[in-house]
């Protein structure tokens, strides 16, 4: 049965590790100018090449969408392709049980999964570790690795998306019993996950820290407009680069979330005056007494957020959740195939 399942798997499984050797190739020559372009103090965001910018995008988005391959090419077909087709039952009418049938094929590949996935999210990992929150000293910035957008793109978080996927499209596999609507309903239940965790659930695995900070010029982060120069929103930031903000809004003295005062518009630069020289514009007062008033009319931005020392205390907390929720797949696909599949 081992031979078997590894027989069905080998081309696939070839191809992935190919591209993951390849992937971790082209990390490992260009990973060590990334150190040295970061030096002793770090700034690394400006001498940042766009090849630079687009390699660390691309390793995001490889990262994002290998699990989900896993889950519609290797879990949902898994069992759904021998159901359509009935070849189960050659198998089951000889010396292997059902259960011995499905342990030997999800075990397996589970295995190859997690260390490709594994194996990959090491090597971007490695190789993102200069650039991860890097800033540069007038504009742009880069996502830190606390973020949703580059969390789950980190670490150990990638393993168990990779094995939940797998498990996912298997219990799909199991109950739809055809492959082509298991690949689709695995897809949209695995981008739906991908999705909710980092809206709903992640910010509640660890409990955030909540701060109402006083305004200052050091702390502030900027100030929206809307299109007709109205004071809209202002940001302040934690104090320390890398946090993960969940909530930055303007209270006032009761503790109410408010907007800004209507005298923050005078704040603001003006629209250019009239006349030729249209390049002129209206100079707003220093923003120091504006914050100043702020403060003394009793307002204070509340701020929520998990800090970036708590990376590694999220990524085991979210990859045991993940672990437990294919735990519980398992259980049913068993389950399933036991009652359910004749």
């Amino acid at each position: 049965m081992i031979w078997l399942t590894w027989r069905q798997l080998r081309i696939q499984a070839a191809a992935v590790y190919a591209l993951v050797a390849a992937a971790a190739v082209t990390l490992a020559i260009t990973g060590p100018r990334l150190v040295r372009l970061a030096g002793k103090d770090g700034q690394i965001f400006d001498r940042l090449t766009q090849g630079d910018r687009n390699l660390f995008f691309t390793g995001i988005i490889v990262m994002a969408v290998a699990p989900a391959v896993i889950g519609v090419f290797w879990g949902a077909p898994m069992v759904a392709r021998e159901l359509e087709a009935g070849t189960h039952r050659l198998i089951w009418n000889q010396s292997v049980t059902r259960s011995r049938w499905l342990a030997t094929k999800l075990g397996i590949t589970a295995l190859a999964s997690a260390l490709a996935v594994g194996a990959l999210s090491l090597a971007v990992t490695w190789w993102s570790k200069p650039v991860d929150g890097a800033m540069s000293q007038t504009h742009g910035s880069l996502p830190s690795r606390l973020t949703p957008v580059t969390f789950a793109m980190r670490g150990i978080v990638p393993i168990g998306y990779a094995v939940f996927a797998l498990v996912l499209g298997v219990a799909i596999g199991l109950v739809v019993r055809r492959p082509v609507p298991a690949m689709a309903i695995t897809l949209v239940l695995y981008i739906f996950v991908q999705i909710a965790v980092p809206l709903w659930v992640r910010p509640h695995l660890a409990t955030p820290i909540r701060e109402n900070v006083s305004f200052s010029r050091q702390r502030m982060d900027g100030i929206m407009a809307d299109a007709s120069g109205k004071a809209m929103r202002i940001t302040l930031n934690t104090g320390s680069q890398g946090n993960w903000v969940l909530t930055n809004e303007t209270i006032n003295a009761a503790g109410q979330a408010t907007a800004l005062p209507s005298w923050m518009n005078q704040c603001l630069p003006g629209p250019p005056a009239p006349g030729p020289d249209r390049s002129v514009v209206v100079e707003a007062p220093p923003i120091e007494g504006c914050l100043t008033r702020l403060n003394a009319e009793g307002y204070r931005q509340h701020i929520v957020y998990q800090p970036a020392n708590r990376f590694w205390r999220l990524q085991w907390t979210e990859t045991a959740m993940f672990l437990a929720f294919s735990g519980v797949l398992t259980w049913f696909s068993f389950w399933w195939i036991r009652r359910r599949v004749s």
